[in-house]
């Protein structure tokens, strides 16, 4: 069966709006493959680079440097917590072998305490966290700074049109990220 468009094409009107929407698709098409043509001719000339972030703060060695410090910083809090939660873990041990021979008021306090000490263990760990946290980002933003500085001398002497900094997937052919990694080295 055909449709009342194509029975009717002698129709003035119809056949004036079929010719505005061909004309319509018509410049639409040559627009969408005029750019399509044109964006890879401009892009040739272009030189890109790409910057691995993660590996720069995980391989670099002011990273490496900083982590170090960080991780000597908090050793001492660190070695509490471990000594925390082994006190808490052989108190748990010992009130559950003790717990069938306890009267109900010592098993009731010995399971506040223990309560009140778990509570008190993960409040510490949680301050530990923040800030270690906060550190580790006072370190890293400089690295980050640096980092940058290090990829704007490289674009310059290199005459790179664009760096992008992580990217879903890259073509080796572009990664710089050794030559930022070499730049801090220094």
């Amino acid at each position: 069966m055909m449709s009342d468009f194509a029975l009717n094409t002698s129709s003035p009107a119809r056949t004036k709006r079929a010719g505005k929407l061909r004309g319509t698709l018509a410049l639409a098409g040559a627009l969408f493959l005029g750019s399509a043509v044109a964006l890879p001719v401009q892009a040739q000339g272009t030189k890109i680079g790409f910057v691995n972030t993660e590996r720069i703060l995980r391989e670099s060695a002011p990273a490496k440097t900083a982590q170090s410090k960080i991780e000597s910083e908090f050793k001492k809090r660190d070695d509490e917590l471990q000594r925390l939660s082994n006190s808490l873990r052989s108190q748990a041990e010992k009130f559950d072998k003790d717990a069938p021979v306890l009267s109900e008021s010592d098993r009731v306090n010995r399971q506040r305490d223990l309560s009140r000490l778990d509570t008190e263990l993960q409040r510490k760990r949680r301050e530990f966290q923040e800030d270690f946290n906060r550190r580790r980002n006072e370190e890293f933003s400089s690295i980050v700074t640096k980092a940058n500085q290090a990829i704007k001398r490289i674009a310059e002497q290199e005459n790179y049109d664009l760096i992008i900094q992580d990217a879903v997937t890259v073509n080796p052919r572009v990664d710089i990220t050794d030559k930022v990694i070499q730049a801090l080295g220094k």
